[in-house]
């Protein structure tokens, strides 16, 4: 292996560094030349998150966290800082779809007194690799294969799962892969992490480590993975749409940040390596302190203009705001910044509405492709006496990076413990519900059975018996395979975990306190339907929140049961079951003897039963919905079958909409 410039290689696993803990250094031209390559491979879209979807809100802080940090969006209770959010899949194209199972960015532009601040983190808070120098032979192993360019948007090939089954490492970001983390109901509905360490710096130049969450308020939902496939091929934008919908209609996504704040000292106790990304912090071990909250209340002007021209740069940060000395974020540091100027045409990316800061820009860098500001005067450079010595240095006012003490060797390599691959991996895969369980055994057997190699397979199940003999015998089953031995550790003794559980790492722990608002409900209708029941429902929806939408056999006119006119503005051809977070089939003359003869109503009503969300059916629609091949359950509380219209039935079908989903249903493999 050599560089491009046939020098021979000889770590592709490390960057250089100034001691094992120490940071990356800039003289280190081999990781430079492989990032920079990696960087400018395409244009124009984005190498990676090319897929987004974005939207303008507020940053409000709770009160001042001065002793923290002297960030400006921290200072002071009630202050506003401006944000713009980009929401994105990792692996696919820009037209890829956004229901694929992936992670998924979450990055958010911090319009700042002083600066831009760009905290570019993902809904995940590990990674899969540990180094930067690894970045592109990750990308290059999860994007389609180079010889045919398949598959699109999805991990499920050979190339992928023989990286990462070679790099054990990644099993704990594995888990969280195969788990409904990556399947998402929403964005709105799903957690943001900064991944790495970042530092706290404040006034007094203290720093403190520091991790950072985003909680929404909707809660942690996700799709199941049957209807994940079924949106792909009928809403492609299923997430951009939500989004751009809710915020439209008034239902503005929240999110509150926290940070976990911790000292040196307390990291080094830790059985794992804070600097290591493929590793979290449970927050059993550090709690999540709350700093404020984020609100997106306007969708984007012209998509192009901000949220395809957008540049976030984990380099962009502001006083109060450090890095810490992780080797991926080292890269990213670089690589952000690098591949702009190929994407957005060079180095005034800056200049892009979207990209400029609200603070004032005052220094000598001049020229350049698309160059918007025009200077003045004769003075480009400093030291001057031309200009007055403008613009002149800030002093302590300005930037100071944490004055890190480095004094190693430089050596590429890691520190021991970032060789411990597995406990974080088990841990999370302990913390998940049964149900979650389930979903992961499942997710890791239909990803493998899409393999060719069986001895890519094996090696997979060899990491999961590291992380649990049941999860890798649920797999192997699945896939009709021996178990193998475990793979061999690279740490004979591994430190004892601290935590083997954290009840935080469950979807289940955060429910949300917004309940069925902005959830989306199908309403049948046709000839003869009762138009009383229809316009009750709606009344019901519209009070929640909700959002009701007519749904018959075609769109248009129908002739309600009394006469009047029912238009339908959806159709079962158009919008599927899967678009609808529950379905009300009110009584009506006839109207479930059509729905009957049409097989898509029956697919609809037997798709909202799958995928477990709840059914309201009334009258004679109650007999259509069992015809359709749904099992009565009366415990089953998503499952309301009424003989006859109830004064309670609209609240009863609401209290059940706000759990989301029945999981009490759900069986493996489907009874319906």
């Amino acid at each position: 292996m050599t560089t491009n410039q046939g020098v021979p290689v000889a770590d592709n696993q490390h960057s250089l560094k100034a001691g094992l803990r120490g940071p990356a250094l800039l003289k280190d031209f081999i990781l430079r030349e492989k990032l920079t390559h990696f960087d400018h491979e395409r244009i124009p879209e984005r190498i990676v998150h090319a897929r987004g979807s974005a939207a303008h809100g507020y940053f409000e802080c709770y009160g001042p966290q001065t002793e923290l940090t002297s960030a400006a969006p921290f200072r002071e209770a009630g202050k506003i800082t401006p944000v713009f959010v980009r929401f994105s899949t990792v692996a696919g194209e820009r037209g890829s779809k956004d229901t694929a199972r992936d992670v998924r960015g979450f990055a958010v532009k911090f319009y700042t007194d002083e600066g831009n601040w760009d905290l570019v983190g993902n809904n995940m808070p590990v990674f899969f690799i540990q180094d930067a120098m690894k970045f592109p032979d990750l990308v290059h192993a999860v994007k389609p294969e180079p010889h045919h360019q398949m598959p699109q948007a999805a991990s499920a090939h050979d190339t992928f799962w023989d990286f990462v089954s070679l790099m054990p490492e990644s099993t704990h970001m594995l888990m969280w892969l195969m788990s409904d983390r990556a399947i998402p109901r929403s964005y709105r509905m799903m957690e943001g992490f900064g991944v790495h360490t970042f530092r706290f710096v404040n006034a007094r130049h203290e720093s403190l480590f520091a991790k950072f969450h985003w909680k929404p308020l909707q809660g942690t939902h996700a799709l199941v993975w049957d209807e994940a496939v079924k949106i792909s091929g009928c809403d492609p934008d299923f997430h951009r749409r939500d989004l751009w919908e809710a915020i439209e209609s008034g239902a503005f996504p929240e999110w509150e940040l926290g940070v976990q704040v911790f000292t040196e000292a307390e990291a080094e106790q830790f059985s794992f390596d804070v600097l290591d990304p493929t590793k979290l912090i449970p927050e059993e071990l550090v709690p999540v302190t709350p700093l404020g909250r984020m609100v997106l209340n306007r969708n984007p002007d012209n998509f192009f203009a901000e949220t395809e021209q957008v540049a976030f740069c984990t380099a962009h940060v502001i006083p109060g705001i450090d890095f810490s000395n992780d080797p991926l974020l080292a890269g990213r540091i670089h690589s952000y910044v690098d591949t702009q100027l190929t994407r957005l045409g060079g180095p005034n990316f800056h200049e892009i509405p979207i990209n400029a800061p609200i603070a004032p820009v005052h220094n000598n860098q001049r020229d350049g492709l698309h160059r918007q500001a025009i200077h003045r005067g004769r003075v480009s450079y400093e030291p001057n006496s031309l200009g007055g010595g403008c613009p002149f240095q800030a002093g302590a006012a300005g930037y100071v990076s944490f004055p890190e003490p480095v004094q190693q060797d430089e050596v590429r390599g890691k520190p021991e413990k970032f060789a411990e691959h597995y406990n974080q991996a088990a841990m999370f895969y302990n913390s998940q519900s049964p149900v979650e369980k389930a979903h992961i055994a499942a997710a890791f057997r239909f990803e493998l059975s899409k393999l060719t190699v069986p001895a890519i397979r094996r090696r997979v199940v060899s990491m999961l018996r590291n992380v649990s003999d049941d999860l890798a015998a649920q797999v192997a089953e699945g896939l009709g395979m021996p178990m193998p031995d475990p793979m061999p550790r690279a740490l004979s003794e591994a430190p004892k975990p601290e935590v083997d559980k954290s009840a935080p790492l469950s979807m289940f722990a955060r429910p949300g306190v917004t309940g069925p608002a902005s959830r989306k409900v199908a309403i049948f209708v046709g000839d003869g339907v009762d138009g009383n029941l229809v316009a009750k429902a709606g009344d019901a929806l519209s009070k929640v929140g909700a959002v009701g939408r007519l749904v018959g056999p075609r769109v248009g006119l129908f002739t309600a049961k009394d006469g009047s006119q029912i238009e339908a503005d959806a159709s079962f051809e158009n919008e599927p079951s899967v678009l609808f977070d529950g379905v009300i089939i009110p009584d009506g003359e006839g109207t479930a003897k059509a729905w009957t003869r049409d097989g898509r109503a029956a697919e609809f009503v037997k798709d909202q039963f799958r995928h477990l969300k709840t059914i309201l059916a009334i009258g004679d629609s109650v007999t259509f919905v069992e015809g359709a091949g749904i099992l009565r359950d009366e415990a089953d509380p998503g499952l309301l079958l009424l003989s006859e219209p109830k004064a309670d039935a609209f609240s009863l079908f609401i209290k059940a909409l706000a759990r989301h989903r029945h999981f009490e249903r759900e069986t493996d493999p489907p009874r319906v």
